[in-house]
């Protein structure tokens, strides 16, 4: 993939992943790929999203979820040198964010909620999980 260009984001926007398509000959592959992806977002979070979605065809990956891998590693061939930079600085003020895509995933319909901390404008904690149940409005998939 040396030749490949990069990309800017590791993911469409309103992707929609099958499971109908034909099976990945060498399911190894992609789970050992994939498996490294998952080590590498202790380091670079802006990937945590997009590796999760593909960490959920594992044990069935089809043509179309190793192309999305392709496409994240892609995107970190661009992002060379971002990562987390921890800033030295006197404010000790505690900041958190959370969101949540209501029913975003195209085919169980879950929805996927995340949050991140910041301490003096450092990033200290995050996190991305879908959730276990359905939603049925957006107020609850917030909730």
């Amino acid at each position: 993939m040396s030749d490949d260009k990069p990309v800017h984001t590791p993911l469409e926007i309103k992707l929609k992943l099958s499971l109908e398509r034909q099976p990945l000959p060498n399911i190894s592959y992609y789970q050992r790929l994939v498996g490294k992806l998952i080590y590498l977002t202790i380091t670079k979070p802006d990937i945590a999203y997009s590796v999760s979605i593909a960490s959920q065809f594992m044990h069935s990956p089809t043509m179309e979820h190793f192309n999305l891998v392709k496409k994240i590693l892609r995107y970190l061939k661009g992002s060379v040198g971002h990562g987390i930079i921890m800033k030295k600085n006197e404010s000790t003020q505690i900041i958190g964010y959370c969101d949540v895509d209501w029913a975003g995933n195209y085919i169980d319909h879950k929805s996927t909620t995340g949050y991140c901390t910041f301490v003096g404008g450092n990033l200290v904690t995050w996190k991305s999980k879908k959730q276990a149940v359905v939603a049925r409005s957006s107020a609850e998939a917030e909730y």
